[in-house]
């Protein structure tokens, strides 16, 4: 029995300058659907369902939603007709209780005679936090209290409560921990079986083949194919996303490379509380070192400590000349970079030019005279942009119009101009394409044939195993295996001193 065709899209397309993000896009997608969208960082996915659902306006076309043509200005009215998204980044806004954040633009049934009824709101919100099994989350909390992962898990109750036709996932498993994606699974997989439909945007190949009925391919903004998940397989994937084959080589093939003597940072009995315990360790010259855990067992409070970004921090980081890195601005004038999990709020400026995210943590550096050089700072962000071959009309374009994988190449290029010595990279892949992620650890290859030393914070297994040299697990805050790079290294060993 055919399904019934629930959303349409009929010659989408849209530009940002002479960027053309997707042109001519025709899609449809049927009741009872998961319907995949990939494509390299750029390729105009995010920007098509920002369409849909009102955070950009439709440059041209239309889209149908159940047999009737929607003219959507914001979120709130696409939810009103049935479009809800969770996006990649930060969704939650902050100031706000976690029950105020769920029920923001629709809070009319909780307001009787221009007086909001917050204890109803917030009983309601707490019953739907249990109904999800997020129940530990109160709904009465300040949404700061809580974590980039937790605010995601409130992200998906606020998009789905209200069971949209179309769902849309653009990104959202790469913040979540395993448990957190089982869970979102589970709500994708009960809006396709309630005859609603699900377009779900992922870099994961895997997770993508395991997850949809459907894949739409994307490439430069042009729609390419539409596929069944079952009569493909990732590389058949990835030569549609880029036009040509991708070799499977994006690791490291080299093992048994000593690592150096010579120690550049020294890690002491390092604790934040209810974060990380005593934590010690040394960093050696031209060592990729990778720390894997499960998502809450501290290892991104690590990369936070040894920047110095963390308050409330005890014991001591320490570099071979001596210097205590007790604060960012140290870190900085001492050659430690810092790339953060959470890119768009910690990472860079998002509201502001490719340009001043590049040259910040330089503006010494640059300065003749305590005099900066407008020129020079154009020339620098160019330099070290055009190295990471970032996507962009022009170094003065806002980092908000690039794309997630674009972000993470200004994000690079800052610490690339710098010249850090020190590199600690949080989750440096989170959100990229297969190509982008190629450049990135050929990049990180390059940096260590430098003598640069990174510390790779990561939640891929894969990914810890075929680029460090070395490999600490930690579990529920402390140290709890170590691991030198070898070929016979597997999967399992490192799960083991996880859970």
């Amino acid at each position: 029995m055919e399904k019934k065709t629930l959303l349409v899209a009929e010659h989408i397309d849209k530009r940002f300058g002479i960027t053309h993000a997707v042109n001519d896009v025709s899609i449809t997608i049927s009741a009872g659907e998961i319907r995949a969208l990939i494509g390299e960082n750029g390729s105009g996915k995010s920007t098509f369902c920002q369409m849909l659902c009102g955070i950009y306006t439709i440059g041209g076309g239309t889209f149908t939603l159940d047999g009737k043509e929607l003219h959507i200005s914001n979120q709130v009215e696409a939810n009103n007709e049935g479009v809800a998204i969770i996006v990649q980044e930060m969704g939650t806004l902050s100031g706000l209780t976690v029950a105020e954040n769920i029920f923001l633009g629709h809070e009319d049934p909780f307001v009787h005679h221009g007086i909001k009824d917050t204890r109803a709101m917030v009983k309601e919100a707490q019953r739907l936090l249990d109904e999800y099994g997020f129940g530990r989350i109160r709904a009465g909390m300040m949404i700061d209290h809580y974590n980039f992962e937790d605010r995601k898990l409130i992200e998906i109750v606020k998009a789905t409560y209200m069971k949209p036709k179309i769902l849309i996932v653009d990104e959202t498993t790469t913040a979540l921990s395993q448990n957190g994606r089982l869970e979102l699974y589970k709500i994708m997989d009960k809006t396709r079986d309630d005859g609603r439909s699900v377009i779900f945007i992922s870099h994961d190949l895997g997770e993508v083949l395991e997850h949809s009925d459907t894949i739409t391919i994307l490439r430069d903004g042009e729609y390419i194919d539409t596929v069944k998940a079952s009569d493909v397989t990732e590389d058949d994937l990835k030569r549609l996303m880029v036009g040509r084959e991708i070799g499977s080589a994006y690791y490291r093939t080299d093992y048994g490379t000593p690592i150096s003597d010579e120690v550049v940072l020294t890690v002491d009995n390092v604790s934040v509380p209810g974060q990380i315990e005593n934590i010690s360790f040394k960093l050696h010259k031209g060592e990729i070192l990778g720390f894997g855990g499960l998502s809450e067992c501290g290892m991104h409070e690590v990369g936070k400590a040894i920047f110095g970004a963390s308050w409330d921090r005890t014991g001591r980081v320490t570099l071979a000349d001596g210097t205590e890195i007790n604060d960012i601005p140290t870190a900085i004038r001492h050659s430690i970079a810092y790339a953060s999990k959470d890119r768009d709020n910690e990472s860079i400026i998002i509201n502001e030019s490719i340009k001043n995210n590049v040259v910040l943590p330089s503006l010494e550096d640059l300065a003749t005279h305590n005099i900066q050089s407008g020129k020079k700072h154009t020339e620098f962000a160019q330099k070290h942009a055009d190295r990471m071959q970032t996507k962009m009309q022009h170094v003065n374009q806002f980092v908000s119009d690039l794309s997630g994988g674009n972000k993470q190449k200004v994000v690079l290029a800052r610490w690339l101009g710098k010249d850090s010595d020190i590199l600690v990279l949080d989750s440096p892949t989170r959100g990229i394409d297969v190509k982008v992620k190629q450049a990135i650890y050929a990049l990180m290859g390059e940096l260590k044939g430098q003598g640069k030393s990174i510390i790779m914070i990561s939640e891929e297994i894969p990914e810890l195993l075929g680029m460090s040299d070395r490999i600490l697990i930690l579990k529920d805050g402390k140290i709890n295996g170590e691991f030198l790079r070898s070929e016979q290294l597997n999967e399992e060993e490192l799960i083991a001193k996880m859970v």
